[in-house]
């Protein structure tokens, strides 16, 4: 599998490996192995229930976190076999980004750090790693998943110094100043590509946003014109998925050239080399950066900020910051596990405990939860 990889991509024969040692598998590559257990891991089903932009309950056709991470992952691919990368790895990585985020989206996790503020804060990025590294129970052998060293690292996005040095191998990057693998990057931009396309699409659904709105955006208006210039009669919804997806085949190209282009110019020989280059080498050109972080202001104002959004907004940090002082307050209303967990803690280990719960946590669950609390 190595020979068809570019020099600088993730070699498996040349990675760090787990953290246990295992026996290799027969007929699977170790990204591939780790792709697979991603995917069997029950926190990539809770995936499927746990908001996007929009609430679970609030629609059947609107992105989830499990949707996005596909989504992700098809974007991350496409470009990692276009640069002779590790795809495997690449798909392992965008699989799992999400792992640790909370029910509710950024309002979940925003609250929650907020409860969380005296015990270390919370930030799902970290959580994702725990998840993989901790809190999954899957095998006899090991706690958590196992990784490779290289998807752990590319889960790992962004890190403080304090966190960094509680994190061993996988946080010494950030100590060091030093960029992740290229495969880490891609999965970084990807995620950004795949939100901002797949947030104007369910925004549109959801009547928050305008045809007239999102043609004043670069990025979408430019595709746009050419659309109805070629089909003047095409039905809204048809009209705005065709947009999209030359939106997404636009950044998605300038992305592959622009990172060929940085590739030549830094010309690495090794994934230690990338590590090395001071800067990421995974990027949009400089022109095509500014529409995407165009639409991405766009969203924000209009979208994730909409007084529709943000009535709902308020309503589900009421549900996580009740969740968090009635576990704190009292254990026993978490289930055995858990409560059996924070009971012999204290202090912010015992606020850890509530918050895996919390954060592990579907909206439907985390709305029922609420519910029953006494």
């Amino acid at each position: 599998m190595d020979a068809v990889l570019a020099s600088y991509a993730a070699q498996e024969s040349l990675s760090r490996g787990r953290r246990y040692k295992e026996p290799p598998s027969v007929y699977r590559g170790e990204y591939q192995r780790d792709r697979d257990r991603i995917i069997h891991s029950t926190a990539f089903r809770r995936l499927m229930y746990k908001t996007q932009v929009f609430v679970n309950h609030e629609g059947d056709l609107y992105r989830t976190r499990l949707t996005h991470s596909l989504e992700v992952a098809q974007i991350g691919r496409t470009v990692a076999v276009a640069l002779q990368l590790n795809e495997a790895l690449t798909e392992a990585i965008c699989l799992a980004h999400d792992l640790g985020h909370t029910p509710f989206g950024h309002a979940g996790q925003d609250t929650l750090n907020a409860c969380m503020r005296d015990y270390g804060g919370f930030e799902h990025n970290l959580q994702s790693l725990r998840v993989v590294d901790v809190l999954e129970a899957k095998y006899a052998d090991f706690p958590g998943l196992n990784l490779m060293f290289e998807t752990r690292e590319g889960i790992l996005k962004h890190c403080s110094k304090r966190h960094a040095r509680e994190l061993g191998d996988v946080g010494e990057r950030f100590l060091l100043r030093k960029q992740p693998g290229l495969e880490a990057q891609l999965a970084n931009i990807a995620d950004a590509i795949a939100y901002n396309n797949h947030d104007v699409d369910d925004g549109y659904r959801a009547g928050l946003l305008s045809l007239d709105q999102l043609r004043q955006q670069p990025l979408f208006g430019d595709r746009l014109a050419k659309v109805q210039k070629r089909y003047p009669d095409l039905d809204d919804r048809r009209l705005i998925y065709e947009v999209i997806r030359r939106m997404i085949g636009s950044v998605v190209s300038d992305l592959i050239e622009e990172t060929r282009r940085r590739l030549l110019a830094a010309e690495p020989q090794s994934i230690d080399d990338v590590r090395d280059a001071g800067a990421p080498l995974v990027s949009m050109s400089d022109a095509m950066y500014e529409q995407h972080t165009a639409l991405k202001k766009f969203l924000y104002e209009s979208l994730y900020s909409h007084e529709k959004k943000l009535a709902m907004t308020e309503e589900v940090q009421g549900i996580v910051k009740d969740l968090f002082t009635a576990y704190i307050s009292d254990a026993r209303q978490m289930p055995d596990e858990f409560a059996e967990a924070a009971e012999n803690a204290a202090g912010a280990e015992r606020a850890r405990v509530v918050a895996d719960f919390i954060a592990g946590m579907t909206d439907r669950y985390a709305i029922s939860a609420h519910e029953a609390l006494g």
